[in-house]
């Protein structure tokens, strides 16, 4: 990685922040030559024959639905801002995603403003980073300049692309400064703005926001429906690679498998949803094991959990337990068998009309029947329910929206969300499981160590549901012969 240059910048017009500098760089200054040079004898490359982003229609109707909903009052919608990783390196940037939901847009620093009209409904207005300044300097000499990190559309560009008038972003903490009236805030992206708004605003108020596009996001559209399943198809070939070079995890470890699907994740996304669990042997009985750092045995089981994140920032959530030699021994088998049973069952409980919690209700029944018949638990298998002993062993709820966060909705109401109903356009995930930690004395020796979980999306459809990820086999006599076919 390049240093950018340590000098003394043009000078600064008078308002506008000086330009940042790194300490310790090889050049002392620059000289008026230099900045005569920079400023000219560059290519004019403005882009005119851009069209609408694809969902610029749907992000038009969230943003009318959001209009309706707080009528006068302003609304400040940020995509967030860098986040320093070490030093002067930053995180890879991730716009909010109530901002990307609303816009489509995903740079830094933008800011979706709905001001109040006097008649009714509000004028919305995106706030961004104009295109780099040649005449003080600042596109090759900030750290964040255009020649340094790439060029950026400008405000004439960024209102074709996104249907959107756009205006200075710069401007805007002094101008929610000065506003008047009621306002309500995203919290947690834009600590400057928030700032601003410090005397304008109220949490209770700005959780109201949070809550309702949380809750506008329960239904997908078919926009958003197109993009769950390109992130699933995605997903899938990336299981496909997986398998394909399981001998190369064996020499390696876990991370040879958490490496090769975030290829397919950069090559045919934007990134992966969420860190990749490449969960091996023991490892498969954490949840949320990412370290990705141990040896992938044969005879031990896989438990890979990955999605691919679309570059319109969808995505997918999907698990598969593989047994690492490409057969499952007798009791990988049963306990296999026992999730994909009670998978089965939650799927079948998705429906349009039924309750969120059936799904769980079905899995969760299948499960403690499992293991009173096993006898790891004492029945009858309504007490074992009643007081949750199964959960020692399930762990986890059987599932959870999906759509631009793998958790998605998560600021919903209870009412809305878990206590609701399914409606057709939702996508959730069913994903049982049965882990029986290694220092679990209460199971027999053999059973520790095993760690099974499977877990599809699914789209509640208007006559019952899809599986969006059924591509990938999930009978254990399916993946023996997927995997089979893959390393024959």
């Amino acid at each position: 990685m390049t240093e950018e240059p340590t000098s003394e910048a043009p000078e600064t017009p008078e308002g506008e922040e000086p330009i940042k500098q790194r300490k310790n760089g090889l050049y002392p200054g620059v000289s008026d030559e230099l900045a005569a040079s920079m400023q000219s004898g560059w290519a004019d490359t403005e882009q005119h024959d851009l069209e609408p982003l694809a969902q610029a229609p749907h992000t038009a109707r969230r943003r009318a639905a959001l209009s309706a909903r707080f009528p006068g009052d302003r609304l400040v919608i940020p995509a967030g801002n860098l986040r320093t990783r070490s030093n002067d390196t930053d995180y890879s940037f991730r716009a909010s995603t109530e901002y990307a939901y609303l816009t489509g847009d995903q740079t830094e620093d933008g800011v979706l403003v709905l001001e109040p009209e006097a008649g009714g409904g509000h004028t919305a207005t995106l706030y961004l980073l104009p295109r780099s300044d040649r005449e003080n300097g600042e596109f090759w000499l900030d750290g964040q300049g255009e020649l340094w990190v790439g060029r950026r559309l400008s405000l004439t560009e960024a209102e074709k692309r996104l249907g959107l008038p756009a205006r200075d972003v710069r401007k805007l903490a002094d101008e929610l400064r000065d506003a008047t009236g009621p306002v309500r805030i995203v919290r947690g992206h834009d600590a400057g703005l928030e700032a601003a708004l410090t005397d304008k605003v109220t949490r209770e108020r700005d959780e109201e926001l949070r809550v309702f596009l949380s809750e506008q996001r329960l239904v997908k559209d078919e926009f958003e429906i197109g993009q769950l399943q390109a992130a699933v198809d995605s997903t899938a070939r990336g299981f496909e690679d997986v398998v394909k070079v399981l001998d190369k995890a064996r020499a390696t470890s876990e991370r040879y498998i958490e490496g090769t699907f975030f290829l397919r994740a950069r090559v045919e996304g934007n990134d992966v949803g969420y860190g990749t669990i490449a969960a091996a042997g023991p490892h498969a009985t954490t949840l949320h094991w990412v370290r990705n750092d141990g040896p992938v045995r044969s005879g031990d089981l896989l438990l890979l959990d990955a999605g691919v994140e679309t570059t319109t920032l969808y995505t997918a959530d999907v698990t598969r337990t593989l047994p690492v030699n490409g057969t499952y021994s007798p009791l990988q088998r049963k306990v296999y068998e026992a999730v994909y049973e009670a998978q089965e069952a939650g799927i079948a409980a998705v429906r349009p009309g039924a309750k969120y919690r059936d799904f769980h209700d079905a899995a969760q029944h299948v499960l403690a029947t499992k293991l009173v018949e096993w006898g790891l638990v004492e029945g009858p298998v309504e007490r074992v329910l009643e007081l949750g002993l199964q959960r020692r062993w399930t762990l986890h709820g059987t599932g959870h929206m999906l759509g631009m966060d793998v958790h998605d909705c998560a600021a919903a109401r209870t009412e809305t969300y878990v206590d609701g109903t399914l409606e057709p356009g939702m996508c959730l995930t069913v994903e049982p499981g049965l882990y029986f930690q290694p220092d679990d004395l209460t199971v027999p020796e053999e059973y520790r160590g095993i760690g099974v979980r499977i877990e599809d999306d699914i789209l509640v459809t208007e006559d019952g549901n899809r599986v969006l990820s059924a591509a990938l086999p999930r009978t254990a006599d399916d993946v023996e012969a997927w995997m089979a076919r893959l390393t024959g």
